[in-house]
């Protein structure tokens, strides 16, 4: 749910620092951003099956991440370039050292990273889910647009099966 509260804490957690990229595989529910480096999806993972069960589709935004959890929605900014897109987390990796985010080709084109393969960028959750299934704004939504964050509410609440923020609204 989007409050005024959690508006507050997700300032609060867009002013500290990014995390480094972490050798350490562990879900973070925190919320905060991130950094390290970003590399895409090869072809031939197209339509192989994803941690949450769903195939990989190349022409979606969606990527994988180790630490934050399934279902959660952020914005990635090429550090390079300044370029953003948003992205649903639908899968877990990459695990090579130093890699925040395995990305799908079409979010990799939006962030004009497909010469480089690899670059280095700042995640910062729009919306995470938690443990309990509240779902909790992140570092990401102190700088989106009031539309920006109830997409990714909505988009969290489809991906973990729960009731919408609207359909929260109208069972009051």
């Amino acid at each position: 749910m989007d409050t005024a509260a959690q508006r507050e804490y997700a300032k609060v957690l867009n002013r500290l620092p990014a995390v480094p990229a972490s050798r350490v595989v562990r879900i973070d529910h925190s919320g905060r951003k991130e950094k390290g480096r970003a590399s895409y999806y090869a072809r031939h993972f197209a339509n192989r099956k994803m941690a949450d069960g769903r195939p990989l589709n190349p022409n979606a935004n969606i990527a994988a991440s180790k630490q934050l959890p399934l279902g959660s929605v952020a914005k990635v900014t090429n550090l390079m370039n300044g370029r953003t897109v948003t992205v649903k987390v639908e899968d877990r990796g990459p695990y090579i050292v130093g890699r925040v985010i395995d990305l799908a080709p079409k979010a990799a084109r939006a962030l004009g990273m497909q010469q480089e393969g690899v670059v280095p960028v700042e995640v910062a959750p729009i919306t995470v889910p938690n443990r309990d299934g509240v779902i909790m704004l992140g570092a990401g939504a102190a700088d989106a647009s009031p539309s920006e964050v109830q997409d990714a509410l909505e988009t969290t609440a489809a991906l973990r099966g729960l009731p919408s923020p609207a359909q929260e609204e109208a069972s009051r």
